[in-house]
């Protein structure tokens, strides 16, 4: 089973994962047997978002932006983290991903490794 979590603003992905107005989290089971839920993750400290996604065991994160600290902590947590893929709707966003058709903005990738290079973290 995979429970993907997408962070929405405004009915589309979130510009930024932490700062999301909620996460739509899609549960995909056998058969490809599909259900969601919103949630607004009870914490307020973006680097404990992991270990909340872990606990509620989500196994994928679409994302625009985000720190890359916190790309590492998803990483240390199991979780799949997909960065850079453009703002669409949820539904759109999880077609795409269970047609394995999400594509990355190359551009919004060298952006986060630049603000990690500058120290902006």
């Amino acid at each position: 089973m995979k429970k993907i979590a997408i962070p929405v603003s405004n009915g589309k992905l979130s510009e930024y994962l932490e700062k999301c107005d909620y996460l739509q989290i899609f549960n995909i089971g056998s058969e490809n047997s599909l259900s969601e839920k919103i949630e607004k993750p009870v914490c307020t400290d973006i680097t404990k978002l992991p270990e909340w996604a872990a606990g509620e065991g989500i196994t994928d994160v679409i994302a625009f932006k985000t720190d890359k600290r916190i790309i590492c902590l998803f990483a240390l947590f199991r979780i799949n983290l997909f960065v850079g893929i453009p703002p669409e709707t949820p539904l759109a966003l999880l077609k795409d991903y269970i047609n394995g058709k999400l594509m990355s903005d190359e551009r919004i990738i060298n952006e986060i490794m630049e603000d990690e290079s500058r120290g902006d973290l």
